[in-house]
């Protein structure tokens, strides 16, 4: 039993070491954002799919409070200003991300309160498009890296609506997203999950998001078996860090410590 114990202490702190990894430049797959609003009343809900070398993953957002407006096709490109690629100058290029959204579909929103994203299988390392996070800030359910933004102070072109810093700040158990300006870049999410969930501090019309991905989990971990997380569970595939599994593991030890005593 205690090497059984030992085994799973030892993935737990695998699967949550992925969270500390260093960011590598690499091609994002962005949302494509389709259709209307799924909710028939005062909330919104909206959904996309995202296409990895080797998968789709469907994208749902849901937020009871409803949007500021929602934009799956046309309209303004939001994501203009500077150039690709490690080295340029855009707020949402940078060492780690080599490709901006690639076409106008953003989620625009209005109203202070909470939303989540669902994916439709678990995906690695996320990042976090936003536009315009002006008299605003999001509180996220977990940490983040923030990547790039649009000011000259990150050597940067500014965003569409102006320049902004971009800072994080960790209240309780949030991760707020904060800014000074208008903010416009990218943060990433560190890890294989598939929820996000935060909060809109306050009203503010408006300030828009989109969401893309390096590939999903299984894809991710198959290409890189040694990084950090990748550890495979039983059938070889990677699982997503949960708190399920964190409590598992402390069960265990308390168990071990009490069958010691």
């Amino acid at each position: 039993m205690k090497t059984a114990v030992s085994s799973l202490c030892k993935a737990v702190l695998l699967t949550l070491t992925l969270s500390a990894g260093g960011a590598s430049a690499a091609p994002i797959f962005w949302t494509d954002w389709t259709g209307g609003d799924l909710d028939s009343g005062t909330g919104f809900q909206a959904q996309g799919t995202i296409t990895t070398g080797s998968s789709t993953v469907t994208v749902t957002y849901t937020n009871p409070q409803g949007v500021g407006f929602y934009q799956p096709s046309g309209g303004n490109y939001y994501y203009s200003n500077g150039t690709d690629g490690p080295g340029g100058t855009s707020p949402f290029t940078s060492s780690a991300v080599d490709n901006r959204p690639p076409t106008t579909d953003i989620i625009a929103l209005q109203y202070a309160g909470g939303q989540t994203l669902q994916f439709s299988e678990a995906i690695a390392n996320p990042v976090f498009a936003y536009v315009s996070l002006n008299g605003n800030g999001y509180a996220f359910d977990r940490d983040f890296d923030i990547l790039s933004f649009g000011d000259a102070s990150d050597g940067n072109a500014c965003g569409y609506w102006g320049c902004g810093t971009s800072y994080k700040q960790v209240v309780g158990t949030e991760y707020r997203l904060l800014g000074t300006g208008e903010p416009h870049g990218v943060l990433q999410f560190k890890g294989t999950f598939d929820t996000v969930s935060w909060r809109s501090l306050s009203n503010e019309y408006w300030n828009g998001f989109t969401v893309g991905v390096q590939d999903t989990a299984i894809d991710f971990c198959t290409a890189n078996p040694t990084a950090p997380g990748c550890a495979p569970a039983v059938g070889g595939v990677p699982e997503p860090a949960s708190l399920a599994l964190v409590g598992l593991a402390l069960g265990a030890l308390g168990w071990r410590r009490r069958s010691r005593g």
